[in-house]
């Protein structure tokens, strides 16, 4: 089944996503230039961001099976049609996935993502990873409540009765088949859902009343939720014991 182009073209909203990425991975300025990949670049601002960024100095390849890209400078683009990366192995020092895994496929071209995301990586790099979470109450690409909570089968029909589209081809995950997934491809993986809440509330809303607090509230009592966080946010690291 063909996947459906879901770039999300608002380019005011990638540029403090881009900022929460840096903070996540704890970016700093090297002696050589940063490798960066971005799988799924969208309209291309994020790769922007990081292409043209005034401190850390990266050298920035973005692919995607759509040219969708409102902006073209700051990075080198190659386009891809599929899951497989024209890539070496261990290439990039830093590696973005940002809402790409519910498009790929079913869950063995998920699983190829994984692997690929895995094999480009260089050995201490760092990869952002940001996956819809099934069980979010409004799902991000039709604004369309519990759409994700039904069965696979029964999601295309709700869609259509609720005239919100015609197919729903995204296939969102649930923290532990992720995770479980991520290790069987061969990835160290840290869940940063707790800081990547506070880190948009932060950027995005720095002085509002949620914001003051969330500030109080310690990450002990937020993490028995984070399988309720509508995106589920990992930083992977390359296994090198597993293979």
């Amino acid at each position: 089944m063909s996947r459906l182009a879901h770039a999300v073209t608002d380019l005011a909203s990638r540029q403090p996503k881009a900022l929460k990425i840096e903070r996540l991975l704890a970016l700093t300025p090297q002696e050589q230039p940063l490798q960066v990949l971005e799988i799924g670049t969208g309209a291309g601002a994020i790769a922007h961001y990081f292409g043209t960024h005034p401190r850390l100095r990266c050298a920035v390849t973005a692919v995607d099976v759509h040219d969708n890209r409102r902006i073209h400078d700051g990075y080198t683009y190659v386009p891809v049609r599929g899951v497989a990366l024209p890539f070496p192995d261990s290439r990039f020092d830093v590696v973005i996935s940002n809402h790409v895994i519910e498009h790929v496929g079913a869950e063995d071209a998920q699983m190829e993502h994984l692997s690929e995301i895995r094999r480009v990586m260089k050995p201490g790099g760092k990869g952002y990873l940001a996956v819809p979470n099934r069980w979010m109450f409004t799902e991000p690409h039709y604004r369309l409540k519990f759409l994700s909570w039904w069965p696979r089968p029964l999601r295309t029909p709700y869609l259509r009765a609720m005239r919100k589209g015609e197919r729903y081809d995204c296939e969102p995950l649930e923290l532990w088949q992720l995770e479980g997934m991520l290790s069987a491809a061969g990835l160290d993986y840290r869940n940063l859902c707790v800081e990547a809440l506070r880190e948009t509330l932060e950027i995005e809303r720095p002085g509002a009343l949620v914001t003051r607090f969330f500030r109080q509230v310690p990450d002990g009592a937020l993490r028995p939720f984070r399988w309720l966080i509508p995106t589920l946010i990992y930083r992977v690291e390359k296994n090198e014991h597993d293979r």
